[in-house]
């Protein structure tokens, strides 16, 4: 559709003074941030939205409190427009501990999610997915919730616009994908950026299409109140057009040498705020009225601006506050007998998700072939057809599976999301590295990511260098993540319903060469601590710490020099972030050497990690370098020869020991 079959919305006078009010909220907000600036009082980067508030206040309009709206970097209007208060948002802009996001988020992450306000975004277009994500949770729930995406025109070249709104339009989500189209996609006019019209879009992608002008709040509100009606209704995504103008530069500071002066005074000419005090006076309200208005707004604005500079920041003893939220105590669990009934790897994994879909409504699984096809290695067969449209299929769209994984979490929703190959985390790293990991802290603990992110390694079986990387280390160097790689049957299944009932993002990556390796079946109540090391052998003269299958190479290189007298300890991390070196350190205490074996290649691996908190730690105990054992540095091979002499394995260990021993 588009604005010529959009009925008119017939608004009273005294919503007509409300949208009046919040514009005026949001305009003297904005002036007031802009002068806080420039005496230095806001620290961080500024993009303000002068000129665009009756998009924003119109597009809220009619919106429910449990609706979600995601923003950019220029933010502040909508945070305004969907209800939050403008001294936390100050305060926050400020860096005082009682801003919104306790002085964590500054003006390009504002957010609220008790509201629906799911953060105002730093990166372009990465609100896009976790709008889909929001709508996902709403579509699940049917509470008749709608989520709404603002982004700049400069973000539909960002591929996280495109598969998003791909992902709405498949899935027919209750979604509206609002376009601020100010002309500019930060220095660049739009006319540069795009070799089609958002129009144009929108008809590829199979969804609706709607143009309004941004600078009308009425006809906003009007054309929004619509639009919101058929999403709810179950009509599907809608692409909204708004043609607006920002009056400041692309930041507070930009020089603007893009754009000449009149162009600015004729789009003042079409002050939003000015057009509609013309339409009140026309509808029958006083000027004195609409000066009273504008009083009591401007007073308002000063007192909360005074109460923020008042506050304090946030204490220096809470820098680690907010990264993770704390993990329900789980006890260490008895290990299943060796007589217990066998089971592989593979059916602990569908056994895990079978048993935390049935008992929680929260947790639903997403990813590319996932349903039909019960993924790629089948590991999920038939959960579509006892848990229908909760075990989704999606498009290959790595970045829309993530944020729509990182949109349903904020929503309450504990979401399974599948990457088929770890190799495949690059595609979508920003949602991970920007958004699910730091959301929490962002927005000062209040934002809610119980996510678990399912994906699977392995090399051995001439992969190639794009299917068979371990890189574990680049996701536990990352904040807010926690990164499990289970080595046995009885583990994977423990670890994994423990990473999808956790409140935190989990990357629960698997070995691909272990899905067919057997042991004993645990009980379906069994569980195991996420953060938790376990010695898996015992001895006395060297320690090996491992994870995932070489943890069996492990084991099965100590049994080898077993026999040429060594006694070799071996401690499977289970958990590479967080980390628990207190087994590691008290078997280094015993033994007094160290070796740390892993598949990723050697250089800036997490063997590096344990080795300098050991020498930190325990320094005095050791007898002998610390020895690395782990794969070249070079990109996996293809050639089976190659990736032989690449990739260590028992026979490496065993050779490290013996010269350990040796030492």
């Amino acid at each position: 559709m588009d604005s010529a079959h959009v009925c008119e919305v017939a608004f009273s006078g005294d919503d007509l003074l409300e949208m009046h009010r919040r514009m005026l909220v949001i305009r003297g907000f904005e002036e007031r941030v802009a002068t806080l600036y420039r005496n230095g009082e806001v620290p961080g980067f500024v993009h303000l939205s002068t000129g665009q508030e009756a998009s924003a206040v119109g597009a809220c309009w009619p919106l429910r409190s449990t609706d979600v709206i995601t923003s950019t970097h220029r933010g502040h209007g909508h945070c305004l427009a969907k209800g939050l208060a403008p001294l936390g948002m100050f305060a926050e802009l400020m860096g005082k501990d009682l801003g919104t996001n306790r002085g964590r988020g500054g003006s390009m992450h504002i957010a609220d999610p008790s509201i629906g306000i799911f953060g105002a975004n730093g990166i372009v277009a990465a609100g896009i997915p976790i709008a889909v994500g929001a709508s996902v949770a709403s579509l699940l729930r049917a509470d008749g919730g709608v989520a709404v995406a603002f982004f700049g025109d400069g973000a539909v070249a960002q591929g996280a616009f495109h598969e998003a709104v791909n992902l709405a339009a498949v899935w027919q989500l209750p979604v509206i994908f609002w376009c601020e189209n100010n002309g500019y996609a930060e220095f660049s006019p739009s006319a540069t950026q795009h070799a089609a019209t958002l129009e144009r879009r929108a008809a590829g992608y199979g969804a609706a299409y709607v143009a309004v002008d941004g600078n009308d709040v009425a006809a906003t509100a009007s054309v929004m109140s619509r639009v919101v009606e058929g999403a709810r209704d179950g009509r599907g995504p809608t692409i909204v057009e708004a043609s607006t103008y920002r009056w400041h530069g692309h930041y507070e500071g930009d020089p603007q040498r893009y754009r000449e002066p009149a162009e600015l005074e004729e789009w003042k000419d079409r002050d939003p705020i000015v057009l509609h005090a013309k339409r009140l006076e026309t509808a029958g309200i006083s000027a004195a009225r609409i000066a009273s208005l504008e009083s009591s707004v401007a007073q308002e604005l000063d007192e909360a601006v005074e109460a923020a500079q008042g506050l304090a920041p946030p204490d220096a003893g809470t820098i680690g506050y907010f990264v993770t939220r704390p993990r329900p105590h789980i006890a260490e669990p008895l290990r299943p007998a060796e007589d217990a009934p066998i089971f592989r790897t593979m059916d602990a994994i569908h056994s895990a998700l079978e048993f935390e879909l049935a008992s929680d409504h929260r947790v639903f699984l997403a990813g590319i072939d996932v349903a039909q096809g019960g993924n790629v290695f089948g590991l999920m067969r038939g959960l579509h057809e006892k848990f229908g449209d909760r075990v989704r299929d999606t498009p290959i769209s790595e970045t829309a599976i993530m944020g729509l994984g990182v949109g349903a979490a904020m929503a309450g929703m504990r979401p399974v999301v599948e990457i088929m190959y770890l190799d495949f985390i690059g595609v979508c790293l920003d949602q991970l590295l920007n958004q699910a990991a730091k959301m929490p802290f962002m927005t000062g603990g209040t934002a809610e990511m119980s996510l678990t992110v399912r994906t699977q390694f392995g090399a051995g079986r001439s992969s190639g260098s794009q299917h068979s990387q371990s890189l574990e280390a680049l996701l536990a160097h990352i904040p807010g993540l926690s990164v499990v790689m289970p080595s046995t049957p009885a583990d994977t299944y423990g670890l994994l319903r423990a990473a999808i009932q956790d409140p935190n993002p989990v990357i629960f990556i698997e070995n691909r060469l272990l899905y067919g390796m057997k042991g004993p079946q645990p009980s379906s109540d069994y569980i195991l601590p996420i953060g938790t090391s376990a010695v898996v052998r015992t001895g006395s003269d060297i320690t090996v710490v491992s994870v995932s299958r070489m943890v069996h190479e492990a084991l099965a290189a100590a049994e080898v020099v077993a026999g040429e007298g060594i006694s070799v300890e071996v401690i499977d991390l289970r958990t590479v972030a967080p980390l628990d070196m207190t087994p590691v350190l008290e078997s280094v205490h015993k033994t007094s050497r160290l070796l740390i074996a892993h598949e990723a290649v050697v250089p800036f691996g997490i063997g590096a990690e344990i080795a300098a908190v050991v020498a930190r730690e325990a320094f005095w105990d050791l007898d002998a370098p610390i020895i690395r054992v782990g794969a070249a540095p070079t990109p996996p091979p293809y050639a089976p020869n190659l990736e032989k002499v690449w990739l260590p394995d028992r026979e490496d260990i065993a050779a490290a020991l013996r010269r350990l021993a040796g030492v």
